[in-house]
Parts: C-alpha cells; structure tokens; sequence
C-alpha cells in the first residue's frame, strides 16, 4: 500500500456533488494517510446528491477555496455530480485554482462530471481525458482527446468515465501522489 502520511489533498466541490465520488476517493487517500480538506464556494456545509437526483446528506466545509493555495496541497480531487461542476465552473476564483493547480504539475484528478471544471479553467487542449459520456462531445470541442476507458491518465492529469470507475480511479490517484 502507498504511504501518503504527511501529504495534503484538496477536494473542490459544492452543491450537488455526487456522494460515492467525494466520499470513497476521500476514504482510499486517508486510508493511505494522506489528510483531506474539502474546499468550497461557501462556508458551512455542502449538499450531496445520489444519481444527481435524490438528497444523500452534506459534507462539511473545511475551508473556502478563495483563502486556499495551490502551495498548500499535493493533489487536487474534483468529484462529479451534474450540478457540482456546473456551480464550480462559473466561479472565477474556483477556476483559477483549478488552473493554477493543473499548471503546478501536481496531480489533479477529476471523475464524471468533474472534468467540466477542467473544461473551464483551460486546461483540455490537447490532453488525453475520459468522462461521464454527456461531456465528452465539451471536451472535444475544447481540443482534448477524449477517450472510453477507466482511467485515463495524461501527466498529471487523472480522469475517470463513472462511479463504475472509482476503483481504479482511487487507486490512481493515491499512485499519483505517492509517485509525485
């Protein structure tokens, strides 16, 4: 097993987030020992969904992401849920932190719909990726090679298609960091 004790991962998300893919990436990285802080546009708490449509409870809020720096993690984890990306994505101060991140070189990995937000901040052109099927035709379109498989892995870049997924999509991101 990857030892990820003394390594720090941010988790972007907001309202509508799907649960399994905050909550079961978040557990296979402190398992490895890595801490978890869940950054969002709000303080408080966000809210979490089941298959976008049914309520599945809140997580709590450890920071805002506009206090945040990229400086202070070692990977960034965007889960998915229809309407998590979607509030994500308009947020400037949410985009730039993506960005910043992506350009960091540190690993960043986004499942589902997450890869919106990766869409958004710039960061697709010419890079390999995978998503939820709904969202490939916006990574195309922004120049990224979309691919159905898994994982799809492109330098730091880590994308998974669905929580059918997130096996291997966790297991690559703890390889990640504790390959960085």
């Amino acid at each position: 097993m990857t030892d990820l004790n003394g390594r720090r991962v941010a988790i972007l998300a907001a309202d509508g987030v799907e649960r399994v893919e905050l909550e079961q990436p978040r557990g296979a990285l402190t398992d490895a020992g890595a801490t978890t802080h869940l950054l969002s546009l709000q303080d408080g708490q966000i809210a979490a969904r089941n298959n976008d449509l049914e309520d599945a409870g809140t997580f709590d809020v450890d920071a805002l992401v506009g206090d945040a720096s990229v400086d202070d993690y070692d990977a960034l984890l965007l889960p998915g849920g229809t309407v998590n990306p979607d509030k994500l994505r308009v947020d400037e101060t949410a985009m730039a932190f993506v960005r910043e991140f992506v350009e960091s070189g540190k690993p960043v990995a986004a499942i589902c719909h997450g890869p919106w937000s990766l869409l958004e901040a710039g960061v697709v052109s010419g890079r390999t990726v995978t998503s939820f099927p709904s969202i490939r035709t916006d990574l195309s379109n922004a120049g990224a090679t979309v691919v159905d498989e898994e994982v799809a892995t492109d330098g730091n870049l880590i994308t998974s298609r669905s929580p059918d997924d997130l096996d291997a999509f966790s297991g690559a991101l703890v390889s990640a960091i504790g390959n960085a």
